[in-house]
């Protein structure tokens, strides 16, 4: 998995590491976990939202919040992860 490093409001570094990624209604949504251990079933998952606009050479995420928009971009990443065996 690829791990990236965020920078919060606070200026605390989080590391998460990337599961997926997918860009739905022209918006990048990327599925990430904050432990590399695929066997950590204590491992949270958020999806992030990128923020950012043209004229940012960064991206900027936010974790998504919206429920609704929660439930349709889970779903498309529960598609996305079908056919792969995230259990070992």
């Amino acid at each position: 998995m690829e791990k990236i490093e965020f920078i919060t409001d606070d200026n605390e570094v989080v590391n998460f590491y990337v599961i997926e990624e997918t860009r739905v209604n022209g918006t990048n949504y990327i599925l990430v976990t904050d432990s590399e251990d695929e066997d950590d079933y204590e491992a949270e998952a958020y999806i992030l939202k990128d923020t950012s606009d043209e004229q940012n050479t960064e991206a900027a995420y936010e974790i998504v919040e919206d429920d609704d928009e929660l439930d349709a971009v889970g779903k498309v990443f529960a598609e996305l992860l079908e056919d792969i065996d995230l259990e070992k």
